[in-house]
């Protein structure tokens, strides 16, 4: 009761820091995002002013359908093939990994896991050439292989993973053991429905790294009808960098599966914080 009418200073510090950097990353968004339906003349005559005079959609409808050399949906469709499928095989390798680290017992496994952690001690810029000599080498370069395959078993996704796995009773294990399941059993019918949060969460860092992947995709797709949609911007940003509307327009369309995919596993992302919200005791 003593507490009750106090002010909480080191919540009202953090408060207001939370939100003037919610400022600084929303009004930029903002700002792009109304950019975008202002016309040429609006934006190079009209000074500043948040909001357009006019709505049109012109540029969206330029970039669209207008033109050749630019193919926007193109380079939209393949960005979504692209991270959808990586986003699954990211699945299947991760869960199928951190079962062997959490749950199967063999020689070595935690060395071999002390080494694989060891491993994000290194920058992935220094694996750019020797993996693009091996992509190279499988004929994958201007190939969505390129981008599905390298990456699929990140070391962070199989910690997080393995850490939320690590927190499941082995009685269960056991039981099912009783009942006569098997280990393929046991992962597919015990675990798997357990870790359905983390492994949305899993996949929520999966699409957005290879969605916003530029460095990589620059580098193995020299085709532009291949090319996914980050490198595409960079185009867009050659051939439009006297028309900054047409710019936001792209950047605009490029950003709405990631911020749709994180509204809808923003609950998940949450519940996910706590490695062992998915066991009740």
């Amino acid at each position: 009761m003593k507490n009750k009418g106090r002010i909480s200073y080191p919540k009202i510090a953090a408060f207001l820091f939370l939100f003037l950097m919610a400022i600084i990353w929303i009004v930029p968004l903002l700002w792009g995002g109304v950019t975008s339906f202002k016309s040429e003349m609006e934006f190079m005559t009209g000074g500043f002013k948040f909001l357009p005079a006019e709505w049109v959609m012109t540029n969206y409808t330029s970039l669209l359908f207008n033109n050749a050399s630019t193919p926007l949906i193109k380079w939209f469709t393949n960005s979504m093939v692209i991270s959808v499928s990586h986003t699954l095989l990211v699945l299947v390798v991760v869960s199928f990994s951190a079962f062997a680290y959490s749950r199967l017992q063999f020689k070595g496994k935690n060395q071999l896991f002390a080494f694989l952690m060891a491993t994000m001690m290194f920058p992935s810029v220094v694996n750019l050439i020797p993996l693009y000599k091996i992509v190279d080498t499988f004929g994958w370069v201007n190939s969505p292989l390129a981008m599905i395959v390298p990456g699929a078993s990140g070391v962070m996704n199989i910690f997080l993973v393995k850490q939320f796995m690590d927190n499941i009773p082995k009685e269960f294990d056991e039981a099912a053991r009783i009942d006569g399941a098997g280990e393929m059993t046991i992962f597919l019918r015990v675990i798997l429905p357990v870790i359905k949060p983390i492994l949305l969460v899993v996949s929520l860092f999966a699409f957005t790294g290879s969605w916003n992947d530029f460095l990589w995709p620059s580098i193995v797709f020299n085709d532009i009808d291949k090319m996914p949609i980050t490198p595409g911007l960079q185009l867009l940003q050659g051939m439009y960098q006297a028309q900054p509307t047409l710019l936001m327009a792209g950047a605009l369309v490029a950003i709405v599966p990631t911020f749709l995919l994180y509204l809808f596993a923003q609950k998940y992302f949450l519940e996910s914080m706590s490695l062992s919200s998915g066991v009740k005791g």
